[in-house]
């Protein structure tokens, strides 16, 4: 049988007998990693290698969010701290081929630490807009204010992804930088109309639809769909997302534990999975959550398998980098040397 269609977090630095049993007879189709599952580069590649054990499958995907600036689950000493998403949009704003080489560069950087722990899913880039006056959930983690400019960087990041061996994940489709609040705590409510979204919020994602994963945005956008938020949508899925955007891949769900989302934790991997999410997401590590999660999530469909397929089928090997040279380069074109 498929594998479920859920990706589960873990409670800590290593697989507790209940999880261990938990994933063995759930089988989840992968894992995501948090900082409070990260101490060390041996520990992480014992979680990671613990966790596919637990389901059998040596190819389960490893999800991370690792994004640089504030959001980032691997931090110093042990990994590098990287610039936020902003600072690639200021050096834009002077110089775009250096502001694209700088951006793949730090991904290609990120993607080799990854590797180097078998991580193989960064969820990066965010294509979000920065919006003045909007909450600053999003903030610096978007390039800048230009849908354009991000189309570019968030490009430039991907292809330094795939050369590094580590899939990228296009997030918050379909744009999450107008939200007023922060989807953690509430869900946001986007008034634009449809036309304005399209010239820009939406304009970064159809630039890019043609990559291999996507992550959806806990928002409402009340011109395409007034009651649900994207990720429950199937309005914005079908509609704007697979419809006007033309993504092909594999769609996620964000973390169904954000209180963004209503409903008992199970009624919200249904909604998702029926709304067209190919993944549902859950990021907290909680038992009793899981369990129900676990409950509400069928085997991956032959439609879903296909689209996973079509994604892994992607050239991904690695290459060798040099981490000093690019680490020194970068910070020649970020003005940092």
């Amino acid at each position: 049988m498929a594998p479920k269609a859920v990706i589960f977090g873990c409670e800590g630095l290593s697989p507790t007998a209940w999880e261990r049993d938990f994933f063995a007879r759930q089988d989840p189709f992968g894992f995501i990693l948090f900082a409070r599952n990260c101490e060390s580069p041996a520990q992480v590649r014992a979680l990671v290698s613990d966790l596919r054990a637990c389901v059998g499958r040596d190819d389960a995907p490893v999800l991370i969010d690792q994004e640089g600036g504030r959001v980032a689950r691997l931090k110093p000493p042990h990994w590098r701290a990287a610039p936020p998403p902003a600072r690639f949009g200021v050096l834009a704003a002077r110089d775009q081929e250096a502001a694209i080489e700088a951006a793949r560069l730090n991904a290609r950087m990120i993607a080799a630490e990854l590797s180097a722990l078998d991580i193989t899913v960064d969820c990066v880039p965010a294509l979000d807009i920065a919006v003045p006056g909007a909450h600053d959930v999003i903030g610096d983690r978007a390039f800048a204010r230009d849908p354009k400019v991000i189309a570019m960087l968030g490009r430039a990041v991907c292809e330094g992804m795939l050369a590094g061996g580590v899939m990228p994940v296009i997030k918050h489709i379909p744009g999450h930088g107008r939200a007023s609040v922060d989807s953690h705590h509430d869900l946001p409510m986007v008034e634009t109309g449809r036309a304005e979204l399209e010239a820009s919020d939406f304009l970064p994602f159809k630039a890019l639809a043609d990559m291999p994963w996507a992550m959806t945005a806990h928002v409402v956008y009340r011109a395409v769909d007034p009651a649900h938020p994207a990720t429950t949508s199937a309005s914005v899925i079908a509609d704007v997302i697979r419809g006007d955007m033309g993504f092909e891949g594999v769609l996620v769900s964000d973390d169904l534990s954000m209180k963004a989302l209503g409903g008992a934790i199970g009624e919200r991997a249904r909604a998702a999975l029926g709304a067209g999410c190919d993944l549902a997401l859950h990021c907290n590590g909680r038992a009793d959550e899981m369990t129900e999660v676990a409950e509400a999530c069928g085997a991956l469909s032959a439609d879903r398998l296909a689209r996973i397929a079509a994604a892994a089928a992607r050239p991904v090997a690695p290459a060798s980098i040099d981490m000093a040279a690019a680490a020194a380069r970068l910070n020649v074109l970020m003005g940092t040397a």
